[in-house]
């Protein structure tokens, strides 16, 4: 990626690897970026989804058509950095009106040299999007645009997100601690895969002391802290390359210590039951996904950010290495696995997240869950 300074009148192109092309202008920084080209459907949150690491690599094309509204505050972020590598808007924001606003959304991204484009005609890309399915995308501006033959060269050049191992790219190098909110009752590990800073404060304020540890950290590591519990993050890429995730999963399983995995965490959790994952064609990203609860039958309004799926039989327990497995959440719209529940073992899973960081407060029952299984264990 290359930046230089903002220019909201700066001509801008956004051209999408199967050569289609849209033109608009700079928002952000000016420049080149590139990445996968993926929609989200919320219409507010957009400090939460661009602070989210699940997101690293990404092209985020916005489907509400005003963005910038609110500004940028200093409380909202869910990480210490901007991931998304580029960002796209039809209509900014000309003037921020919010009480904790600090400053402008098109200033945050220039100053984190985040290359966005404003002005295009979103819903056509999205549409575009959804028949053709999410692909690599590239955004020029100033300098940077070029003839379109050179400018899709280098799109069609740059990597794949199938086949990307990212996790290690965006989690944390040194473990830290989370303290419990309260009196402490609970020790949890949690493998940070790309974890959003709201995921630990919602088990601190249940008791519970989040030990968040690195990507790489073995299973040894894992243990060192003596959890009552083991969580696994969220996290950009392909869950076929999480090999090592995978492994230390499968140890917390032969302990039988409570698990609960989100997003990334969820795929590795099918991964280490034996089934597979696949790439999804667009993907759910947003604020508003209608999923079912299969355990208690509810329908669940809840935020998504993921283009790879777990592969696992819809119609009753499976059996895996560490017992039976059912699917205990899909999403409504098109029947994919939202949630893994082990029937033998105290370990579960779901595709989207519960932390509602942006998102609506259905789902906040799993930390609950979590909660429950350590009890469990503990009596």
């Amino acid at each position: 990626m290359t930046t230089s300074t903002p220019g909201a009148r700066t001509p801008a192109v956004l051209v999408l690897e199967d050569g289609r092309t849209f033109r608009g202008r700079a928002y952000g920084a000016v420049g080149e970026t590139f990445g996968e080209a993926v929609f989200s459907t919320g219409m507010t949150g957009y400090q939460e989804t661009l602070t989210d690491p699940s997101y690293h690599r990404q092209v985020v094309v916005m489907t509400a058509p005003h963005v910038g509204n609110t500004g940028v505050n200093d409380e909202d972020p869910e990480s210490k950095r901007i991931w998304v590598s580029g960002y796209v808007v039809r209509d900014p924001a000309r003037v921020p009106s919010n009480w904790r606003a600090r400053r402008s959304l098109d200033d945050e991204l220039a100053a984190q040299g985040v290359v966005g484009i404003s002005g295009i005609d979103t819903r056509a890309l999205t549409r575009h999007l959804r028949e053709r399915g999410a692909m690599r995308v590239g955004i020029f501006s100033g300098e940077a645009v070029a003839d379109e033959a050179a400018m899709l060269a280098k799109v069609q050049a740059s990597p794949q997100m199938k086949g990307a191992d990212l996790s290690g790219e965006v989690a944390t190098l040194e473990p830290y601690v989370v303290p419990a909110i309260g009196e402490k009752r609970f020790t949890v590990a949690a493998v940070d895969l790309g974890i959003k800073g709201m995921t630990p404060h919602r088990m601190a304020e249940r008791g519970i002391e989040v030990h968040v540890l690195p990507a790489s950290a073995t299973i040894d590591d894992v243990f060192a802290v003596q959890p009552d519990g083991v969580f696994f993050s969220n996290g950009p890429g392909d869950p076929a390359t999480a090999d090592h995730p995978v492994s230390v999963m499968r140890g917390v399983l032969e302990r039988k210590t409570p698990l609960f995995g989100i997003c990334f965490g969820n795929q590795i959790l099918g991964r280490a039951l034996g089934f597979g994952t696949y790439k999804l064609k667009y993907g759910h990203r947003g604020i508003n996904q209608p999923v079912q609860d299969r355990t208690t039958g509810k329908v669940e309004i809840t935020a998504h950010n993921h283009g790879f799926a777990v592969d696992a039989p819809l119609d009753g327990p499976t059996e895996s290495p560490y017992g039976r497995v059912e699917v205990s959440h899909v999403c409504l719209n098109d029947d994919v696995v939202e949630g893994l529940q082990c029937l033998d073992v105290p370990a579960f899973s779901v595709q989207y997240h519960p932390e509602a960081a942006a998102g609506p407060h259905d789902a906040a029952y799993l930390f609950d869950r979590f909660v429950s299984l350590m009890e469990g264990q503990r009596a």
